[in-house]
């Protein structure tokens, strides 16, 4: 039986907001066939999602630089000189290209990126493609941010947990900083628990805005996620704090995990902290004795030398505390079944063995591949109902480090042809410079986009995207819940502008696949998804705006967990298959190279007005932020002779950028925090690539194997040594910031 959340008579449209990856459903306010106003949802409980970036919708949807035509470039490559051409010359002549570099190179030399939002709009049909096609090279950021936490967990318990805040008496931040127009619905959800008793725990180096109004705060060094987790679970088990009948009926690898434990006792762990030992042993306590707790999803521990250990300590936590699939704890949703999953529409029977075998990145760190996530497959099945679980799409993806080595250099086979969608590659992953050099080695690349990005300026092809006012749409949280979000098009898209759905569909006709995308459009394929439910998409809009399934706890008892063991895995045995540690464990980084650099560099900070490389074009938020800055403490200011505002030049031994001071004694000493995704829109023309590499996180971080965690191969952003060199006065950038 099933429920909706709320589902009066429909006198408004809805839409879901795609300027982040929250997905709050806002109002859309239209007049003379143009979006001119957002406003918040008609639901009090809703109403407080929203916040600037949302409220910006009409400046971005109806910017005059939005890309309209098709354009196809007509100098070299970056060169930034294009001619317009029609969206079906675009489309015949990429598929020609494509069709013969496959002929060439095979079916593995395309890869692709794309971001969240474009990848669930696409409806699962980009990987179809690739799948029938034959290219397991599909990467997105979310292997650096979310998706790959969602393949870590299936290791433990089966799927990706999700919290439920607002019932639960504990919560616990490490590193995440959920604000007012940040992260919105989260920080609501905090909000109300704190209101409803809930105890508030962060883990962060700096006195972030939650920590600041925290129970308590714990300022850790930078990167030591994992053997501060490692500490908790020492007090947890010397102190029998867990739950005991839960860890001997549901769980396989607890003697093993005692033992691991105890080579990290608190003095261990305050060392590699540097937070004292009586505050980590209050924290765990005030942890595992609360009634219920949670620890949401958070970005920090994904991108760390030890993200792996780091991801299954906290599954690890929430198992053997009693707080999985509980109500106040972390609850494990499976598949709505009332709605068809992008994981069935992606159609991963189609790609072989041998294909699947060809995957960049499987052989040395196969954690989200087909490699790992192949093993889990049985038990996936017999659990949720079918053999691949792509959660939060993180779960069968190719490794980004090793695709752009293959792009740059051929090893171990070459990638000639590259298309990315909604996603700024060069600036979204780390070791910007060799992104840089892969893209100048191809033979073809397609970007699909509303703006001129400074990938789209290195590209062949750029395609006009549509965005969320104009299509239809329902959101399904990638499966990470079984919630479901009616989005409604309530103003056309430029005449020429197509959805990623409409590109992956017109580029599988073409290639013969036509029988495999039946959908003529948009409403076909959301009847279709719609159709377990027995509603068309116009009856489902009717009848719901949002709508989820009646919550089950406990589901385990039932039908076990979706693991080789049906129990939670203390002891992954995924792991241990694939030659790793099956057991959690902190691994420090590589020391700086010389005194030289002796700073920790934090990298990927996200602006409230901007969301990853987006937004640096639009007025209104651009003047909130008008250029980036990197924030240091103020004794560490002193030292390097800075003051607010001053200019300077951040070096490590990968990369410089050079940015703004921000000082501020929220900062901890010895650690740098650096804005992500900066560029220069209003410096296209005047500046290589509108600045991609002046002030841009990316070229900081080396991604070679010893600063790559073992099992995923993602990078080590959170603690590289770099250091400071004080600008004379500010670059020329300075003056050319956007109305600012």
């Amino acid at each position: 039986m099933t429920t909706a959340i709320d589902s009066p008579p429909q006198t408004d449209r809805h839409v879901v907001c795609t300027i982040c990856d929250i997905g709050c459903q806002l109002r859309p306010v239209v007049t003379d066939g143009k979006l001119t106003q957002i406003l918040p949802h008609e639901n009090p409980l809703l109403a407080h999602n929203i916040c600037f970036k949302g409220t910006a919708a009409p400046q971005i949807h109806n910017h005059p630089d939005r890309l309209r035509v098709p354009l196809k470039r007509a100098g070299e490559r970056g060169d930034d000189r294009w001619e317009e051409i029609s969206y079906e010359q675009a489309m015949d002549e990429i598929a020609q290209k494509l069709m013969a570099i496959v002929a060439a190179h095979g079916p593995e030399a395309l890869a692709v990126s794309t971001s969240g939002w474009n990848t669930q709009v696409t409806h699962g049909v980009d990987r179809r493609f690739m799948n029938l096609l034959g290219s397991p090279n599909w990467i997105s950021g979310v292997a650096l941010c979310a998706g790959n936490t969602a393949a870590v967990n299936k290791f433990t318990y089966g799927w990706m947990p999700f919290p439920d805040i607002m019932n639960s008496q504990c919560v616990v931040l490490i590193g995440h900083n959920p604000k007012r127009h940040s992260w919105t619905p989260i920080f609501n959800m905090i909000n109300l628990a704190r209101l409803n008793g809930a105890k508030l725990i962060v883990l962060d180096p700096r006195v972030s805005e939650q920590a600041a109004q925290a129970d308590l705060h714990l300022s850790l060094r930078a990167g030591s996620d994992a053997a501060m987790l490692l500490g908790w679970l020492h007090v947890i088990i010397d102190e029998e704090l867990y739950d005991a009948d839960f860890v001997r009926d549901w769980t396989v690898g607890w003697d093993d995990l005692r033992a691991r434990v105890a080579e990290y006792p608190l003095e261990r762990v305050e060392e590699i902290t540097g937070v004292d030992r009586a505050q980590i042993r209050a924290a765990a306590r005030m942890y595992a004795t609360a009634e219920s707790a949670v620890i949401p999803w958070t970005p920090i521990t994904d991108q760390q030398i030890s993200s792996t250990s780091g991801i299954r300590l906290q599954s690890i936590l929430r198992a053997v505390t009693g707080n999985l699939d509980v109500v106040g704890g972390e609850s494990l949703g499976g598949f709505n079944p009332d709605y068809i999953p992008e994981s069935r529409m992606q159609f991963h029977e189609a790609l072989s063995q041998e294909q699947r075998d060809k995957q960049l990145g499987s052989r040395d760190h196969p954690a989200f591949t087909y490699r790992a996530q192949d093993l889990l497959a049985d038990a996936t099945e017999r659990v949720w109902g079918y053999r691949y679980a792509d959660l939060v799409m993180g779960c069968y993806m190719a490794n980004p480090t090793a695709v752009f080595r293959a792009m740059a250099d051929g090893d171990p086979y070459p990638v000639k042809a590259f298309i990315t969608l909604g996603n700024n590659t060069l600036l979204s992953y780390p070791n910007q410079h060799q992104i840089h050099r892969g893209l100048l080695n191809q033979e073809l690349i397609v970007a699909h986009e509303i703006f001129m990005t400074p990938t789209a300026m290195l590209a062949d092809y750029v395609l006009p995207g549509d965005v969320f006012s104009e299509r239809n749409h329902i959101a399904d949280t990638w499966s990470w819940t079984t919630r479901l979000t009616v989005n409604e098009q309530v103003v056309d898209p430029p005449a020429e502008s197509s959805s990623t759905f409409r590109f992956w569909r017109d580029l599988a006709h073409r290639f013969g696949f036509g029988e495999h995308f039946p959908w003529a459009n948009l409403k076909d394929v959301l009847d279709f998804r719609l159709s377990p439910s027995g509603k068309t998409f116009e009856q489902f809009v009717h009848d719901y705006y949002m709508h989820s399934p009646v919550a089950e706890f406990r589901k385990y008892e039932r039908t076990g967990f979706a693991t080789p063991s049906g129990k939670v895995e203390l002891a992954s045995s995924v792991l241990a298959e694939l030659g790793f540690d099956p057991l959690p464990y902190h691994r420090e980084p590589p020391a700086a190279p010389d005194d030289d650099y002796p700073y920790a560099v934090f990298t990927g900070v996200r602006e409230d007005p901007f969301f990853q490389t987006g937004q640096r074009n639009i007025p209104v938020l651009r003047r909130r932020v008008p250029r980036p800055k990197l924030f240091l403490h103020p004794d560490d200011a002193a030292r390097e002779g800075l003051v607010e505002g001053d200019w300077a030049r951040l070096e490590t031994p990968t990369g410089s950028v050079v940015a703004a001071i921000g000082v501020r004694d929220t900062m901890k000493a010895g650690h740098l925090r650096v804005p992500h995704g900066w560029w220069y829109p209003e410096m296209r023309g005047e500046a290589d690539l509108a600045g991609a590499f002046i002030s841009s996180d990316a070229v900081l971080c080396d991604d070679v194997d010893e600063w790559l965690d073992h099992e995923q191969g993602v990078p080590h952003f959170k603690g590289f040594p770099g250091r400071l060199v004080k600008l004379d006065e500010p670059p020329a950038l300075s003056e050319l910031t956007l109305n600012g």
